[in-house]
């Protein structure tokens, strides 16, 4: 009877560590580029029509936040497969050739140094790989839109003022400095332009600062806040601190009309 007790518990613990290896290792099957949400290709709404202030920055956020919630879904999902990864080489097991695949377009996507060891591109995979808080997005888009009213958001889906340097990528910019040749990028829908954005954030090197204040803090256990991170954005705009702190008033005044 004890023999049969202790054969129990051993298949037991051998069917605990296998559904764990399932969840927690990456499976093989390819990345997705980023998740559609339900008003994706929906024209944007005419903003500029609601006459009630509470209520035209209620719709405004109301419109972008499952396309922020989204995508900072779809980050923690590539974080975990990075980390899925990361444990399959340092056990010393090889990669699949589609995960080896998958771990190539990663370190494209995101520009990662390849001439690192392993150990360190996978330490910069997890720095560049990581959300941005919701509170943070709403009011930067916000604030780069004109609440969703420029032509640019209105007819591109560019919320956030992303410019491009291919002719006929998007719309040529009315100002534009003699000899410049950028446009602001046009999107095809909604969620290409979050991704693009939250992509522009994680990757380039402008926003290095941010990256760093997020990393110590996800290490540290603290709350990954836009507070926290707002510094790391002063160079989005050529206003450098005067545009930081036109960002914290506005999470400060529209704190209660941001979806929680």
């Amino acid at each position: 009877m004890h023999k049969f007790k202790i054969i129990g518990i051993t298949f037991f613990i051998v069917l605990i560590v296998l559904v764990l290896t399932y969840v927690l290792l990456p499976q093989d099957k390819s990345i997705k580029h980023y998740p559609l949400v339900e008003n994706a290709f929906e024209a944007v709404p005419d903003f500029s029509s609601i006459s009630n202030v509470v209520e035209k920055k209620q719709a405004f956020f109301e419109y972008l936040a499952p396309a922020v919630e989204a995508q900072n879904s779809y980050i923690l999902e590539l974080r975990q497969v990075v980390q899925g990864y990361k444990s399959l080489i340092v056990a010393g097991e090889s990669l699949s050739s589609l995960q080896q695949d998958n771990l190539n377009w990663l370190y494209e996507e995101y520009r990662i140094n390849l001439e690192q060891s392993h150990e360190q591109r996978f330490a910069e995979l997890l720095r560049k790989i990581d959300i941005i808080p919701l509170e943070l997005v709403l009011v930067q888009s916000a604030n780069e839109s004109a609440w969703g009213t420029s032509r640019f958001a209105r007819d591109g889906y560019n919320f956030f003022g992303l410019w491009c340097f291919k002719k006929g990528c998007g719309f040529v910019p009315k100002r534009r400095n003699e000899g410049a040749t950028h446009e602001v990028a046009k999107f095809d829908d909604l969620s290409s332009a979050m991704y693009s954005y939250m992509r522009n954030i994680n990757r380039h090197d402008a926003y290095k600062e941010l990256r760093l204040i997020r990393h110590k803090r996800r290490n540290n256990q603290q709350n990954i806040s836009a507070i926290a991170l707002i510094d790391g954005l002063s160079k989005y705009s050529e206003r450098g601190q005067e545009y930081i702190e036109e960002l914290l008033q506005m999470i400060k005044v529209n704190k209660d009309l941001i979806p929680s």
